[in-house]
């Protein structure tokens, strides 16, 4: 008897039984829909969870700050960046370098009527920008090589967020209408620019200092503004760019011009680690704590335990899932059991007529996975459809009392990957199969001559 033949005999005796069969396959139906939802929920908290970090800043980005694992001693120089540098999977390390001794300020328009009260200067590795994927929203990023400013007129060369503008208050007026905000709307309605077109106008840093100080004044020379993007954080708004070599070499000058003496400048408070995938970011940072020793931080270390709390959830709703599914294994016995004894004298004929052992067992076992294979399709088309009308009416569920009872931290309550769906059909077969064990073995221990003479 050929495959074909015992799947089509298969058929045909599950179909004779539509009854018993449906009910049998209504009860896997349930459990797969069950451990479907219930596991979709688990991981629609954990992408949830991705959201909000995300949104807060980048996950493949580790923070690595000047001080030891421990307490240990630890030097964050140029030398431990190159070592960080050269760690796998990691695209770029580079310092965030803000001056210890120096702080500008920035000013605008005639007799530098527009000023800032302060300026967040970052001084990085020119390539960094581009690797870290900042994304630019005209001009070009910092050069490989910083120009120093040199000159009676020196410019530094730049790059800025893209709302920078609006830090800028106008000194001649008071109140309100000293400033300038993003989304800022005059009485039509139409909104407002800043007081300074960041491309256009004039900006010049200053030094600032006591009133004995001398100054360092520079000429920013604008080369590219930078996309605004809440997930890289407030440099991406009004923060400025140079290249970290050039920023040392100001701060030195101003040192230098104003006699302080203090601490050399070539260790940094942190630098900033940026990683291929977000599934490399703990071995990258597990190495930089053990063999490196220094201290981190990161979203990553949040991702962890968020991740850990989802899967717990995983586990407690996809178990309570697997009670229906088990409940239903053990109607598949029952239905099968129940086949055995109304098909006796039908094992006995197919004996008789040399129908081997292995072909009767085959045909029960493909009974019983044919109602698990069934049940898991079904169960889990039902699973795409619930699905679907929970994130659709996601709102409105949040507003009633169900908000306090559905898990929901991001956009979806649920998420059903392809991983699950492919996973619960192939486990409600399997169910069907382990089910059938008992039954078909019971069935080709039937003697054929009693099973003849069975009413």
């Amino acid at each position: 008897m050929k495959i074909s033949d015992l799947l089509a005999l298969s058929y045909e005796n599950l179909r004779r039984r539509k009854g018993r069969t449906a009910l049998t396959v209504a009860g896997v139906v349930i459990g797969t829909f069950l451990i479907v939802i219930m596991v979709s929920l688990g991981i629609a908290v954990n992408v949830g969870f991705d959201e909000m970090l995300q949104s807060m800043g980048d996950l493949r980005k580790i923070t690595v700050y000047g001080w030891g694992v421990n307490g240990s001693e630890v030097q964050l120089n140029d030398d431990a960046v190159a070592q960080m540098s050269k760690l796998d999977h990691v695209l770029v390390a580079t310092p965030y370098y803000q001056p210890r001794y120096l702080s500008f300020n920035l000013v605008a328009g005639k007799n530098d009527r527009y000023q800032t009260g302060y300026v967040e200067l970052y001084g990085i590795y020119p390539e960094a920008l581009e690797m870290m994927q900042y994304e630019l929203k005209s001009g070009s990023y910092l050069p490989e090589k910083g120009t120093v400013p040199s000159g009676n007129k020196p410019k530094v060369q730049v790059v800025v967020g893209e709302q920078l503008g609006y830090n800028f208050t106008d000194t001649k007026k008071k109140g309100e209408n000293a400033y300038r905000w993003q989304g800022m709307t005059d009485a039509a309605g139409n909104e407002l620019p800043p007081f300074v077109d960041i491309l256009s106008d004039t900006m010049t840093l200053k030094s600032q200092g006591s009133e004995d100080d001398k100054q360092l004044v520079y000429q920013m020379d604008v080369l590219g503004v930078l996309l605004q993007d809440n997930e890289k954080g407030y440099e991406t708004y009004g923060g400025v760019f140079m290249d970290l070599n050039v920023l040392k070499k100001l701060e030195s000058d101003y040192m230098r011009m104003n006699n302080i003496k203090a601490e050399t400048t070539n260790t940094y408070d942190q630098v900033v680690v940026m990683v291929d995938d977000i599934d490399n970011v703990e071995a990258v940072e597990e190495y930089i704590n053990d063999e490196l020793g220094f201290q981190t931080g990161g979203m990553s270390s949040w991702r962890e335990q968020m991740q850990g709390q989802s899967q717990m959830l995983q586990l407690i709703l996809g178990g309570l899932g697997a009670v229906s599914l088990f409940v239903a294994a053990l109607s598949i016995v029952n239905t099968m059991s129940m086949s055995i004894l109304e098909r006796t004298r039908e094992i006995g004929v197919m004996k008789v007529l040399g129908c081997g052992i292995g072909k009767i067992r085959t045909l029960f076992l493909l009974e019983a996975s044919m109602i698990g294979l069934t049940g898991g399709l079904l169960g889990i088309g039902i699973s795409y459809l619930v699905s679907f009308a929970l994130n659709h009416f996601a709102p409105f569920l949040m507003m009633s009392g169900l908000g306090n009872i559905l898990p929901m931290y991001g956009s979806k309550i649920s998420v059903i990957p392809v991983w699950l769906s492919v996973g619960s059909v192939f486990f409600a077969t399997l169910i069907g199969f382990v089910a059938g064990i008992l039954p078909a073995g019971r069935a080709v221990k039937i003697s054929a001559l009693e099973a003849i003479r069975h009413e």
